[in-house]
Order: C-alpha cells, then structure tokens, then sequence
C-alpha cells in the first residue's frame, strides 16, 4: 500500500473516530476494493478498510502509532502483483481487522 506499513489482527475489533470531515480525503485505486482514508492537512493514510460480503474490514498504518516499538511488531512482506480481485478480497478477510466501525462525525 501506499505511504505506510500496515498492521492488521484477524481476530481483533477497530473503532475509528473522525473528528474533523473536512479534514478526510477517502480515495478508492485502480480494483476500487479500499477506501484509503487521507489526511488533508499531512497527506498520511492512517487507516485503509475494505467492505466484504457486508462486513468491513481494515489495517492501520504502524507509521501513525505513538509509544510503540516498532520492534515489538510481528514483520512481513507482500507482493501484491497479479493478485486476482476474488483472491485480494479473501486475503483481506482472512488477515484484516475483521470488526470495524467507522464513525464520522
């Protein structure tokens, strides 16, 4: 993904609070399967969430964590070349936050 280093736990819950709308640019890419959810002000995507058969899911960029050992963070590397939409979407469900609210205020 762009501009960060994500981090997801399947088996964990996200509530993301947007204080500010007009700060927010969501922005889908090319297979249109992600909301990236911009920052205005500095550019950085602190949160991408997909929508799959209903439920949302998501990864948060390590980058916008604070009072974290970046050490103490599992590491690994994907290549997303090729990757056939059906295949992204079940990847995503599989290793992805799978319970997340989004709440726009």
């Amino acid at each position: 993904m762009h501009g960060g280093v994500y981090t997801s736990d399947p088996l964990g819950k996200l509530d993301v609070y947007i204080l500010d709308k007009d700060l927010l640019n969501k922005y889908r890419f090319g297979t249109e399967t992600a909301d990236f959810y911009i920052c205005r002000r500095c550019g950085v995507v602190p949160v991408v969430s997909s929508e799959i058969e209903g439920s949302l899911y998501a990864v948060v960029n390590v980058n916008t964590f604070q009072n974290v050992d970046r050490s103490d963070l599992e590491q690994s590397t994907t290549n997303f070349d090729g990757e056939t939409t059906t295949n992204r979407l079940g990847r995503r469900s599989k290793t992805w936050i799978p319970r997340v609210t989004i709440n726009e205020t």
